[in-house]
């Protein structure tokens, strides 16, 4: 017999979604680049109670979930991140970060995260300002040029190169070319490296 969602989702499922809400929201909150306050304003909600939703002090509701949607403009489910009803695949929803358009490649809120990025050419008078913030990064160029300020140093990338670094180091990262830069992001919010392995392991004999 066929089993339907219902069937799936038991008490600790439910539990387990709920308690992934606040990282959930405080993930996608800081990758648009909003504070607290401006969405406190946009929403109506309270500072705190929005603090508290993010950290997990307070429980999410459905008063408090649907401003937050239609204040991102998403789905109430890409909200709550209920789990699939067994469809395996990741449904991208582009997103806008300036003239950016970010396409997430995964549905988790923690760890390493991926993302498709297209970024613009920048203006000549574009601010470059090296700015530093938590995490680490990975970068692979899939088209276009990438031009990578990291410290004192600075690197042009092209199709097929790799870089990776911390975020504490101060960076800027942009599009100096007059194409479309097209690359595949790795973001690991609390520092986390991604484990890329050019060949096979040896087994033990």
């Amino acid at each position: 017999m066929a089993h339907g969602r219902e069937d799936r989702i038991t008490p600790r499922t439910t539990a387990q979604v709920v308690d992934a809400v606040g990282p959930r929201l405080r993930a996608l909150r800081e990758r648009r680049d909003v504070t607290l306050a401006a969405l406190a304003a946009e929403t109506g909600i309270s500072v705190s109670t929005l603090s508290r939703l993010e950290s997990g002090q307070r429980r999410p509701t459905l008063e408090l979930l649907l401003p937050l949607a239609r204040a991102y403009q998403v789905p109430l489910d890409d909200l709550v991140g209920a789990p699939q009803t067994g469809d395996p695949r990741v449904h991208l929803r582009p997103e806008r970060h300036g003239g950016r358009v970010v396409i997430p490649l995964t549905k988790r809120t923690g760890g390493v995260r991926s993302f498709k990025q297209l970024i613009p050419p920048e203006p000549a008078n574009s601010d470059r300002t090296l700015k530093t913030h938590e995490g680490y990064e990975w970068f692979y160029v899939l088209s276009g040029r990438l031009r990578l300020l990291l410290g004192d140093r600075e690197f042009d990338l092209g199709p097929g190169e790799v870089v990776e670094f911390d975020t504490h180091t101060p960076h800027w990262v942009g599009n100096t070319t007059d194409e479309v830069t097209e690359v595949l992001c790795l973001y690991g919010p609390q520092g986390e490296r991604a484990h890329v392995r050019s060949r096979p392991a040896a087994r033990a004999d």
